[in-house]
């Protein structure tokens, strides 16, 4: 009895310590089937040595020496597995016991700040208005163009405008390269409502060749007609200060923000210009992750998703026009994931040589195919290849590793096979954190951790997984399809047919 108690509370305890919310691997899984199996054994041989008993009956002695035999080795098998020793539960309970007094006094301390914090005056960083105007008409600031293809973006172009009803409005529109960001910043910019909200004193600045806050400020300042000088951070917040009501769109400060050296500089700059009452700001950055020391504008606008498929239909016409068979542009565009940049490229493609060149010529070149131009925006490749060279993904590199293995995976991976397949890959939990935040990965309606089509084929192609990674994973599948087939028609048997329905696309790429 001692150590079937014993053996319960081990299992109690990997229960609750679990990383996964209680879900464990199919290798302690099988373990506990194997106790389930020897807890029978144990009972029927109780059982059968109960005076009377029916059961008695059906056993020889020899039999019931057997049975008796199996429960020994069952119990021994299972104190080895789990590594029982006599202490281990009382302690494991007593430093549970401690973590949540620990956890209770660390609250009571966060509330004790925060009322602190909430009594304090906000000073502002703005010492005096600006006394002298400046004439614009030396400003190089062209508008860029309004978007002439333009679908699937109502939603967030209505949450924005929402901001702008409002109050000033600090927006920041998020995504992976080639999402279309830079899109709906200017079909905002050239809306109705904020054109003439703010008229001339609109300001879009695209940001790719900034590489300090010095320079941020410079660019910002040559796009108001400012004089140019060695800092022009000062001139430029005190030229906003007394402007009209203005809208400063900076595109792509990912550029200048992403370096860690800089990142701290260019928030600070952020924050002053979101000092200033009356200018509205914008900025498209790639990733999921806001600047910060900035009170961005609620709610927050979501990291944009791939068009609808609909969006991404009508996109693809617009451009390749309608005369194309349904089924054939449906296949070009789940090449594509329904990323807008890969849609705009392929789409060019199939207006000249059609959908069955298209579609053939992709088996061979896969993403080089709409790789030809020369920048970010004409080129997926190094579209792609930018945010793989990112100062974030460079800081965790084994994040490259894990995003190669999602593109492998059409199913995507969920947390609990992620750290339950004990994959060689270090700080894989960072890694994941890191793929979301530069949007090279994102997490589907089901938390599922995938990679978009165009990216998958990239890395398939530049960055294959490494062999002990995939390895590792497809060990973990077949644990669980031996957990399957040992383990039939049992509640522990459900949640592992749930658990391999949502990975067979994956098993059967590994396959």
């Amino acid at each position: 009895m001692e150590q079937t108690h014993g053996l319960l509370n081990a299992i109690t305890i990997l229960h609750i310590n679990s990383d996964t919310g209680g879900v464990l691997p199919p290798s302690i899984l099988i373990q506990i089937g194997k106790f389930t199996e020897t807890l029978h054994k144990i009972h029927t041989f109780i059982e059968a040595q109960q005076s009377g008993s029916r059961v008695k009956r059906f056993f020889q002695q020899g039999e019931m020496n057997n049975l008796l035999r199996d429960c020994k080795n069952g119990l021994a098998q299972g104190l080895d597995f789990f590594q029982i020793k006599p202490t281990e539960f009382m302690t494991d309970l007593r430093k549970m016991r401690e973590e949540a007094t620990n956890r209770h006094r660390q609250v009571l301390s966060i509330i004790e700040g925060l009322s602190d914090t909430a009594s304090s005056d906000r000073t502002s960083t703005m010492s005096r208005a600006y006394s002298q105007s400046h004439n614009s008409s030396n400003s190089f600031s062209m508008l860029p163009s309004e978007p002439k293809i333009f679908h699937g973006r109502e939603s967030e172009v209505s949450a924005i405008l929402n901001l702008f009803r409002q109050a000033t409005p600090r927006i920041a529109i998020l995504g992976a390269g080639g999402m279309g960001k830079t899109s709906l910043a200017r079909a905002v910019l050239h809306h109705a409502e904020v054109s003439a909200q703010y008229t001339q004193h609109r300001y879009f600045v695209a940001c790719d060749s900034v590489t300090s806050k010095v320079e941020l400020a410079a660019l910002i300042g040559a796009h108001l007609g400012l004089k140019p000088s060695k800092d022009l951070t000062q001139a430029v917040v005190k030229f906003l200060v007394i402007a009209p009501p203005s809208l400063l769109i900076l595109d792509n400060l990912e550029t200048v923000w992403e370096p860690t050296e800089l990142r701290g500089d260019v928030e600070e700059l952020l924050s002053l210009l979101t000092d200033i009452k009356d200018l509205a700001l914008i900025i498209t950055m790639r990733g999921a992750e806001r600047p910060a020391k900035v009170q961005w504008s609620h709610p927050f606008l979501l990291p944009l998703p791939p068009l609808k498929h609909h969006a991404a239909q009508q996109t693809f016409i617009d451009i390749a026009e309608d005369h194309h068979n349904p089924e054939d542009i449906d296949q070009v565009l789940s090449l594509t994931d329904n990323m807008p940049l890969a849609i705009n490229l392929i789409a060019h493609l199939v207006d000249v040589e059609g959908c069955s060149k298209i579609l053939s010529r992709w088996e061979e070149e896969k993403t080089s195919l709409i790789s030809e131009g020369y920048d970010k925006r004409s080129n997926l490749d190094l579209s792609i290849s930018l945010s793989l060279s990112s100062p974030r993904i460079k800081s965790v590199p084994h994040s490259q590793d894990l995003l190669s293995l999602l593109s492998m995976l059409p199913d995507g991976l969920s947390d609990v096979e992620l750290l339950q397949s004990k994959l060689p890959i270090e700080d894989i939990r960072n890694c994941k954190t890191t793929l979301v935040r530069t949007a090279l990965a994102y997490l589907d309606d089901k938390k599922q951790l995938k990679a978009l089509v165009p990216i998958g084929e990239y890395m398939r192609k530049t960055h294959p997984p490494r062999n002990e990674v995939v390895k590792c994973l497809f060990k973990h599948f077949h644990e669980l399809l031996e957990l399957h087939k040992d383990f039939p028609g049992t509640e522990m048997n459900s949640a592992t047919v749930r658990r391999i329905s949502s990975n067979l696309g994956n098993i059967q790429s590994l396959l």
